[in-house]
Protein backbone atom coordinates (compact mmCIF):
# COMPACT_ATOMS: atom_id res chain seq x y z
CA UNK A 1 0.00 0.00 0.00
CA UNK A 2 3.35 2.46 1.10
CA UNK A 3 4.69 1.51 -2.32
CA UNK A 4 1.33 2.43 -4.44
CA UNK A 5 1.23 5.66 -2.10
CA UNK A 6 4.32 6.51 -3.51
CA UNK A 7 4.46 5.64 -6.70
CA UNK A 8 0.80 8.30 -7.18
CA UNK A 9 2.91 11.06 -5.33
CA UNK A 10 5.09 10.93 -8.08
CA UNK A 11 3.06 10.48 -10.80
CA UNK A 12 1.34 13.58 -9.42
CA UNK A 13 4.41 15.51 -9.45
CA UNK A 14 4.93 14.22 -12.67
CA UNK A 15 1.97 15.44 -14.25
CA UNK A 16 1.68 18.95 -12.41
CA UNK A 17 4.86 19.51 -13.95
CA UNK A 18 4.41 22.11 -16.64
CA UNK A 19 5.00 21.34 -20.38
CA UNK A 20 8.01 23.19 -21.48
CA UNK A 21 8.01 24.84 -25.31
CA UNK A 22 11.18 25.00 -27.41
CA UNK A 23 11.83 28.09 -26.59
CA UNK A 24 11.90 27.85 -23.13
CA UNK A 25 13.82 24.87 -23.30
CA UNK A 26 16.77 26.48 -24.96
CA UNK A 27 16.40 29.33 -22.46
CA UNK A 28 16.99 26.85 -19.85
CA UNK A 29 19.96 25.12 -21.59
CA UNK A 30 21.46 28.24 -22.06
CA UNK A 31 20.99 29.11 -18.41
CA UNK A 32 22.64 26.13 -17.32
CA UNK A 33 25.36 25.84 -19.69
CA UNK A 34 26.49 29.08 -19.81
CA UNK A 35 25.69 30.34 -16.23
CA UNK A 36 25.88 27.31 -14.43
CA UNK A 37 22.50 28.01 -13.18
CA UNK A 38 21.29 24.60 -11.45
CA UNK A 39 18.12 26.04 -11.09
CA UNK A 40 17.72 25.89 -14.88
CA UNK A 41 18.99 22.34 -15.19
CA UNK A 42 16.53 21.42 -12.27
CA UNK A 43 13.30 23.21 -13.63
CA UNK A 44 14.65 21.37 -17.47
CA UNK A 45 14.56 18.24 -15.66
CA UNK A 46 11.55 18.43 -13.60
CA UNK A 47 9.07 19.40 -16.62
CA UNK A 48 10.35 15.83 -18.07
CA UNK A 49 9.55 14.17 -14.98
CA UNK A 50 6.27 12.20 -17.14
CA UNK A 51 9.01 10.86 -19.40
CA UNK A 52 11.05 9.11 -16.73
CA UNK A 53 7.26 7.76 -15.03
CA UNK A 54 6.35 6.80 -18.24
CA UNK A 55 9.54 4.75 -19.02
CA UNK A 56 9.54 3.35 -15.43
CA UNK A 57 6.69 1.80 -16.47
CA UNK A 58 8.04 -0.21 -19.12
CA UNK A 59 10.19 -1.94 -16.90
CA UNK A 60 7.66 -2.95 -14.08
CA UNK A 61 7.91 -6.18 -15.43
CA UNK A 62 10.93 -7.19 -13.79
CA UNK A 63 9.58 -6.67 -10.32
CA UNK A 64 11.29 -3.66 -9.17
CA UNK A 65 9.94 -1.24 -7.51
CA UNK A 66 8.83 1.44 -9.53
CA UNK A 67 9.52 4.61 -7.15
CA UNK A 68 13.24 3.04 -7.31
CA UNK A 69 12.92 2.94 -11.23
CA UNK A 70 11.79 6.61 -11.26
CA UNK A 71 14.80 7.49 -9.07
CA UNK A 72 17.57 5.99 -11.53
CA UNK A 73 15.36 7.67 -14.24
CA UNK A 74 16.03 11.11 -12.79
CA UNK A 75 19.70 10.78 -12.28
CA UNK A 76 20.02 9.79 -15.76
CA UNK A 77 17.48 12.95 -16.80
CA UNK A 78 19.99 15.09 -15.12
CA UNK A 79 22.80 13.64 -16.47
CA UNK A 80 20.88 14.60 -19.74
CA UNK A 81 20.15 17.81 -18.45
CA UNK A 82 23.55 18.78 -18.38
CA UNK A 83 24.87 17.28 -21.60
CA UNK A 84 22.48 18.71 -23.73
CA UNK A 85 23.36 21.16 -26.39
CA UNK A 86 20.02 22.94 -27.83
CA UNK A 87 21.92 23.71 -31.11
CA UNK A 88 21.39 20.41 -32.53
CA UNK A 89 18.36 21.19 -33.55
CA UNK A 90 16.91 18.07 -30.84
CA UNK A 91 14.07 18.12 -28.64
CA UNK A 92 15.61 17.76 -24.66
CA UNK A 93 12.43 14.85 -24.72
CA UNK A 94 13.99 12.70 -27.42
CA UNK A 95 17.85 13.32 -26.08
CA UNK A 96 17.01 12.84 -22.32
CA UNK A 97 15.27 9.37 -23.47
CA UNK A 98 18.50 7.51 -24.38
CA UNK A 99 19.63 8.38 -21.11
CA UNK A 100 16.58 7.68 -18.76
CA UNK A 101 16.54 4.61 -20.39
CA UNK A 102 20.50 3.72 -20.08
CA UNK A 103 19.95 4.69 -16.32
CA UNK A 104 17.02 2.15 -15.73
CA UNK A 105 18.59 -0.91 -18.13
CA UNK A 106 21.98 -0.48 -15.42
CA UNK A 107 19.52 0.02 -12.40
CA UNK A 108 17.71 -3.09 -13.65
CA UNK A 109 21.17 -5.15 -14.26
CA UNK A 110 22.61 -4.24 -11.36
CA UNK A 111 19.41 -5.25 -8.91
CA UNK A 112 17.84 -8.51 -10.07
CA UNK A 113 20.42 -11.23 -9.25
CA UNK A 114 19.51 -13.04 -11.75
CA UNK A 115 21.88 -11.07 -14.54
CA UNK A 116 24.23 -9.82 -12.42
CA UNK A 117 26.85 -11.18 -14.70
CA UNK A 118 25.35 -10.22 -17.75
CA UNK A 119 26.99 -6.51 -18.01
CA UNK A 120 28.63 -6.27 -21.56
CA UNK A 121 26.54 -4.64 -24.06
CA UNK A 122 26.00 -8.42 -25.77
CA UNK A 123 24.52 -9.62 -22.69
CA UNK A 124 22.55 -6.52 -22.09
CA UNK A 125 20.82 -7.39 -25.39
CA UNK A 126 20.07 -10.81 -25.01
CA UNK A 127 18.27 -10.19 -21.28
CA UNK A 128 16.16 -7.00 -21.92
CA UNK A 129 15.39 -8.94 -25.93
CA UNK A 130 15.75 -12.40 -25.17
CA UNK A 131 11.92 -13.05 -24.01
CA UNK A 132 10.33 -10.65 -26.79
CA UNK A 133 12.26 -12.10 -29.31
CA UNK A 134 11.40 -15.61 -28.14
CA UNK A 135 7.47 -14.96 -27.82
CA UNK A 136 7.81 -13.40 -31.40
CA UNK A 137 9.37 -16.52 -33.20
CA UNK A 138 7.13 -18.86 -31.44
CA UNK A 139 3.97 -16.86 -32.17
CA UNK A 140 4.71 -16.98 -36.04
CA UNK A 141 5.92 -20.44 -36.00
CA UNK A 142 4.42 -22.51 -33.05
CA UNK A 143 6.39 -26.06 -34.83
CA UNK A 144 9.82 -24.28 -34.05
CA UNK A 145 11.90 -26.56 -32.10
CA UNK A 146 13.57 -24.34 -28.87
CA UNK A 147 16.87 -25.31 -30.45
CA UNK A 148 15.76 -23.62 -34.01
CA UNK A 149 14.36 -20.58 -31.20
CA UNK A 150 17.22 -20.33 -29.79
CA UNK A 151 19.74 -20.24 -33.46
CA UNK A 152 17.22 -17.69 -34.40
CA UNK A 153 17.64 -15.43 -31.58
CA UNK A 154 21.38 -15.93 -31.41
CA UNK A 155 21.88 -14.69 -35.44
CA UNK A 156 19.39 -11.86 -34.50
CA UNK A 157 21.59 -10.20 -31.65
CA UNK A 158 24.88 -11.65 -32.68
CA UNK A 159 25.45 -13.76 -29.50
CA UNK A 160 26.50 -17.45 -29.53
CA UNK A 161 23.59 -20.31 -29.03
CA UNK A 162 25.06 -21.35 -25.79
CA UNK A 163 24.67 -17.99 -24.53
CA UNK A 164 21.08 -18.14 -25.60
CA UNK A 165 20.75 -21.07 -23.85
CA UNK A 166 22.41 -20.15 -20.78
CA UNK A 167 20.44 -16.94 -20.48
CA UNK A 168 16.85 -18.34 -21.10
CA UNK A 169 17.88 -20.90 -18.47
CA UNK A 170 18.50 -18.14 -15.86
CA UNK A 171 15.41 -15.80 -16.59
CA UNK A 172 12.69 -19.25 -16.77
CA UNK A 173 12.86 -19.61 -13.19
CA UNK A 174 10.08 -16.79 -12.63
CA UNK A 175 8.95 -17.25 -16.47
CA UNK A 176 4.83 -17.14 -16.83
CA UNK A 177 3.10 -17.14 -19.83
CA UNK A 178 3.09 -13.67 -21.82
CA UNK A 179 0.21 -13.89 -22.56
CA UNK A 180 -1.01 -14.04 -18.78
CA UNK A 181 -3.40 -11.27 -17.98
CA UNK A 182 -2.41 -8.96 -15.41
CA UNK A 183 -3.29 -8.85 -11.69
CA UNK A 184 -6.99 -7.52 -10.95
CA UNK A 185 -5.72 -3.70 -11.51
CA UNK A 186 -8.98 -2.94 -13.74
CA UNK A 187 -6.48 -3.19 -16.87
CA UNK A 188 -9.13 -4.78 -19.07
CA UNK A 189 -7.06 -6.61 -21.51
CA UNK A 190 -3.63 -6.28 -20.24
CA UNK A 191 -0.85 -9.08 -20.51
CA UNK A 192 2.05 -9.46 -19.43
CA UNK A 193 4.08 -8.81 -21.97
CA UNK A 194 2.50 -5.82 -22.21
CA UNK A 195 4.67 -4.82 -19.22
CA UNK A 196 7.92 -6.13 -20.99
CA UNK A 197 10.40 -3.22 -23.25
CA UNK A 198 9.08 -1.91 -26.26
CA UNK A 199 12.12 -2.65 -28.77
CA UNK A 200 10.59 -0.94 -31.69
CA UNK A 201 12.96 1.94 -33.17
CA UNK A 202 12.23 4.96 -31.15
CA UNK A 203 13.20 9.11 -31.45
CA UNK A 204 15.58 8.64 -28.93
CA UNK A 205 17.97 5.93 -30.77
CA UNK A 206 18.49 8.53 -33.67
CA UNK A 207 20.97 10.83 -30.77
CA UNK A 208 22.55 7.60 -29.15
CA UNK A 209 25.07 7.82 -32.03
CA UNK A 210 25.66 11.81 -31.50
CA UNK A 211 26.27 10.63 -27.79
CA UNK A 212 28.67 8.19 -28.36
CA UNK A 213 30.38 10.38 -30.73
CA UNK A 214 30.32 12.93 -27.98
CA UNK A 215 32.42 10.30 -26.44
CA UNK A 216 34.95 9.12 -28.82
CA UNK A 217 35.70 12.64 -29.55
CA UNK A 218 36.60 13.14 -25.82
CA UNK A 219 38.61 10.12 -25.80
CA UNK A 220 40.42 11.38 -28.51
CA UNK A 221 41.24 14.28 -27.88
CA UNK A 222 42.55 13.41 -24.78
CA UNK A 223 44.70 10.84 -26.30
CA UNK A 224 46.29 13.80 -29.15
CA UNK A 225 47.68 15.12 -25.60
CA UNK A 226 49.97 12.18 -25.25
CA UNK A 227 51.61 13.12 -28.64
CA UNK A 228 54.66 15.22 -29.57
CA UNK A 229 54.12 18.40 -31.54
CA UNK A 230 55.46 16.84 -34.76
CA UNK A 231 53.64 13.21 -34.39
CA UNK A 232 50.40 15.31 -33.82
CA UNK A 233 51.23 17.07 -37.09
CA UNK A 234 51.61 14.11 -38.64
CA UNK A 235 48.25 12.67 -37.56
CA UNK A 236 46.29 15.46 -37.84
CA UNK A 237 47.06 15.72 -41.81
CA UNK A 238 47.15 12.04 -42.38
CA UNK A 239 44.09 10.98 -40.37
CA UNK A 240 41.95 13.51 -39.16
CA UNK A 241 41.78 16.33 -41.92
CA UNK A 242 39.29 16.03 -44.76
CA UNK A 243 41.70 16.42 -47.44
CA UNK A 244 44.94 14.02 -46.23
CA UNK A 245 48.54 15.01 -46.38
CA UNK A 246 50.45 12.35 -48.87
CA UNK A 247 53.76 11.52 -47.49
CA UNK A 248 55.91 13.33 -49.63
CA UNK A 249 54.10 16.63 -48.85
CA UNK A 250 54.14 16.03 -45.22
CA UNK A 251 58.25 14.94 -45.52
CA UNK A 252 58.72 18.19 -47.48
CA UNK A 253 56.89 20.42 -44.97
CA UNK A 254 58.75 19.11 -41.53
CA UNK A 255 62.21 18.56 -43.87
CA UNK A 256 62.31 14.81 -43.42
CA UNK A 257 61.87 11.64 -45.52
CA UNK A 258 58.50 9.89 -46.63
CA UNK A 259 59.66 6.63 -44.86
CA UNK A 260 60.52 8.73 -41.43
CA UNK A 261 56.52 10.38 -41.56
CA UNK A 262 55.67 6.73 -42.22
CA UNK A 263 57.63 5.95 -39.04
CA UNK A 264 56.34 8.85 -37.10
CA UNK A 265 52.61 8.21 -38.25
CA UNK A 266 52.78 4.26 -36.99
CA UNK A 267 54.71 5.14 -33.71
CA UNK A 268 51.98 7.97 -33.49
CA UNK A 269 49.13 5.35 -34.02
CA UNK A 270 49.99 2.60 -31.52
CA UNK A 271 50.24 5.48 -28.70
CA UNK A 272 46.96 6.70 -29.31
CA UNK A 273 45.99 3.23 -29.60
CA UNK A 274 47.04 2.37 -26.21
CA UNK A 275 46.04 5.84 -24.49
CA UNK A 276 42.52 5.57 -25.83
CA UNK A 277 42.40 1.13 -24.95
CA UNK A 278 43.72 2.36 -21.56
CA UNK A 279 40.76 4.92 -20.41
CA UNK A 280 37.63 3.79 -18.14
CA UNK A 281 35.02 4.04 -20.89
CA UNK A 282 32.33 3.85 -17.86
CA UNK A 283 33.37 7.18 -16.43
CA UNK A 284 34.93 8.58 -19.45
CA UNK A 285 38.20 9.03 -17.56
CA UNK A 286 41.79 8.52 -18.08
CA UNK A 287 42.94 5.18 -16.10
Amino acid sequence: MDIDVQDHRIASAAMAAPYLSREQETELATRWRVQDDSDARDDIAMAHLRLVVSMAGKFRGFGLPKADLVQEGYVGLLEAAARFDHQRGVRFSTYASWWVRASMQDYVLRNWSIVRGGTSSTQKALFFKLRRLRAKIAARDRSMSSQAIYEEIAASLGVSVSDVQVMDARLSGNDASLQAPVGNDGEEGAERIDLLVCDAPLPEEQVSGIIDGERLHLRLKRALTKLTARENRVIRARKLADDSATLAELGAELGISKERVRQIENRALEKLKMAMTSENTGELAIA
